[in-house]
């Protein structure tokens, strides 16, 4: 047996990123065991995966964490996160390990100076180079999210508009930078001809209720899902219009169709949709010189106009629905 223990500790889509990693370490290399460490609050994201063998949360105290997976004895260590913790982990556990590059210092040169010195590969694909070193070969199957049946949603039975299928909008995102403004979010959606469910967590309740006000037709379940139930609706759209986060990768995962919108950040981070489903588009504003203005996002918009989400081509986004829409 070879017992791997794979390190992400956040967050939702960066998880959903390595599984494909997961995959590949349990299916090639033989009598692999995986084990996962993460936050407490991500556990579930990987409590259904046939793939991982065991999962180690985080809570509060990383000494006791430490302490436990030192009773696992591990052979390797794949660090997909590279941050304090994880170095932490790697030195005390004093085990072979293999660290993934975060290529930081490209990231600095793209978001501060518009040079951009990222190599034209997914993230998916550098995680992957981690664990070369075991002969891994990508397998061509993309990413992996595995729904509990509890937590299976009956459109239908949220609404019986749904019955004949559905346009999912994901409207939140962790920062504000990556998110259409409520107006601009109506404004598309008032143009969609079908059935739209707007999904989101309780932070984007606000936003769902003023576009609920202004357009009665919207299904919004913002706050009333938790995200395998989230994931479940967008396992069942026909199509998912999406901000660069979590509910993007999921989908990818379940090779929908994708309109994947972006505002401060930007494709060649390398975090876009994963083998999406076929078409899939990536909307953003071209050619403003103040993009990327951050790897991560900001709370408001540094230069005030917040161009990069207001000039979204909304023309662009309806053609790609009223054309790829099929029942």
């Amino acid at each position: 047996m070879v017992k791997f223990l794979i390190i992400r500790f956040s967050s939702i889509g960066d998880i959903v990123l390595t599984t494909t990693v997961i995959r590949c370490l349990k299916q090639q290399v033989e009598d692999a065991e995986i084990h996962f460490v993460t936050k407490k609050e991500y556990g579930f994201i990987l409590e259904n995966n046939p793939f991982v063998d065991k999962v180690h949360l985080l809570e509060n105290n990383l000494n006791e964490l430490i302490r436990t997976l030192k009773y696992e004895h591990f052979d390797h260590i794949i660090d997909l996160h590279k941050n304090l913790r994880s170095s932490r982990v790697k030195s005390k556990l004093s085990l072979p390990a293999f660290t993934f590059n975060k290529l930081n210092y490209k990231k600095w040169l793209l978001v501060n100076f518009k040079i951009n010195k990222m190599p034209d590969l997914h993230i998916v694909d550098r995680y992957l180079e981690t664990v070369k070193v075991f002969d891994i070969q990508n397998d061509g199957k993309g990413l992996d999210y595995f729904i509990p049946s509890e937590d299976e949603i009956k459109p239908e039975e949220i609404h019986a508009s749904l019955a004949k299928g559905y346009v999912a909008i994901a409207i939140g995102g962790q920062w504000f930078t990556k998110q259409l403004p409520a107006e601009k979010l109506v404004s598309i959606i008032e143009k969609i001809k079908f059935p739209v469910v707007l999904l989101g967590g309780k932070e984007d309740m606000e936003k769902a209720a003023y576009c609920k006000e202004k357009l009665p037709k919207i299904i919004d379940l913002t706050g009333k899902l938790n995200l395998n139930a989230s994931a479940s609706m967008v396992k069942q759209a026909n199509i998912v219009i999406t901000h660069d986060t979590g509910l993007m990768h999921i989908a990818a995962a379940f090779g929908k169709k994708i309109v994947s919108i972006w505002g401060n950040t930007v494709p060649e981070f390398g975090m876009y949709p994963y083998f999406p489903g076929i078409p899939s588009i990536i909307s953003q504003v071209n050619d403003l010189k103040c993009r990327p203005c951050t790897k991560i996002g900001f709370r408001s918009c540094p230069k005030k106009h917040f161009n990069c989400m207001n000039k979204q081509n909304e023309d662009v986004i309806i053609e790609f629905v009223d054309k790829n829409y099929t029942t």
